[in-house]
């Protein structure tokens, strides 16, 4: 098929999520994920069965999105892949599957940094307003938590991350500690919404600068609740929605008070929202309120583009396409995260 712009391939393997998506220039013409049920019953992620599992799912994956988006393999211009960081053996899957799909269709692969592709999701053609540059973008996600500066699609300026855990991960072991099940985060946010939020008090963490800290948190909702089981046996289950609601203020305060922060010494007013996290309706409605409260014009994702999707893949490497930055076919992943990215 004819295309006035360029067709790229997106695929993303970083965690327990095989996804694959094809962008036309801009604009989405699918976006496939396929999910991994068999962490639950562990209460994580464990990275031998992930990996296991995109081996089994990547080609369907794949093969999927290109039906649904009406294109043939034949008509890709480039495959954008998530070179890192990530679960090395996630990655490697997808790595090693498009540079084999890259050398039998002789089209060139881009390297996309998964963090920066949650940041550029908000590019992504969806009829909504996209940020104007310079911005700010928060990127909480179960593995990362960050302040970024965007100057330009790939000008990111690293202002804050966490010097430990990251906010999804605080939410996760909330709601393990509470044992609701896993992944926490969603758990906690449908509890939450029945809850008071000013039942209990956690301390917050007084970090310089504007890093962040959520070991503290964690350490102290721990303590706060074996304290409370040895009074009461049944204290959890009696005050489950008023211990979510409480530990969900405290950690959407900690990320809110470093915003704000950067915000002011930035003078910068276009705040944006990204990551898995941002799909935390506490979170979504705090950064709202920033716009009447602050000046800030936000932009929040829609909810298919906040968790890891191959989209937010694409969206990166078409912008990457135009510059014609593409990849060598013996590059390696890498597993954690870049310092300046």
């Amino acid at each position: 098929m004819p295309a006035k712009e360029p067709i790229i391939l997106g695929i993303e393997s970083s965690c327990d999520d095989t996804s694959a998506a094809i962008l036309q220039g801009r604009k989405i013409l699918s976006n496939i994920i396929a999910s991994q049920e068999i962490h639950k019953k562990y209460g994580g992620v464990v990275p031998e069965l992930a990996s296991r599992a995109h081996q089994q799912n990547i080609i369907p994956v794949v093969d999927h999105a290109l039906k649904q988006a009406n294109v043939k393999k034949e008509d890709l211009s480039a495959i954008a892949i998530t070179r890192g960081p990530g679960l090395l053996g996630s990655l490697l899957v997808g790595t090693s599957f498009t540079k084999g799909l890259s050398l039998g269709l002789g089209i060139p692969i881009i390297e996309v940094d998964h963090l920066q592709a949650h940041t550029l999701a908000h590019f992504i053609d969806m009829g909504n307003p996209t940020p104007n540059f310079p911005f700010l973008c928060l990127t909480v996600s179960g593995g990362h938590t960050q302040i970024l500066k965007i100057s330009d699609y790939f000008d990111m300026e690293l202002l804050g991350t966490t010097i430990d855990d990251a906010a999804g991960e605080a939410f996760d072991k909330t709601a393990k500690i509470m044992d609701l099940g896993y992944p926490g985060g969603p758990l906690i946010d449908k509890l939450a919404k029945i809850g008071n939020a000013y039942a209990y008090n956690f301390p917050l963490p007084k970090i310089q600068g504007l890093n962040y800290s959520f070991s503290g948190i964690k350490t102290s909702f721990l303590y706060f609740v074996r304290d409370e089981l040895k009074k009461n046996n049944n204290f959890i289950e009696e005050n489950k929605a008023d211990l979510a609601a409480s530990m969900q203020r405290t950690i959407i305060e900690i990320l809110m008070l470093k915003l704000k922060r950067a915000s002011r010494e930035t003078g910068i007013k276009e705040v944006a929202l990204a990551g898995g996290v941002s799909a935390n309706s506490g979170l979504r409605d705090a950064i709202i309120k920033g716009e009447k409260s602050y000046g800030w014009n936000t932009y929040i994702p829609p909810f298919q583009f906040t968790t890891d999707n191959a989209a937010m893949i694409a969206i990166a490497g078409y912008y990457k396409f135009i510059k014609g930055e593409f990849l060598d076919i013996d590059f390696a992943p890498y597993s954690k995260a870049r310092h300046k990215i």
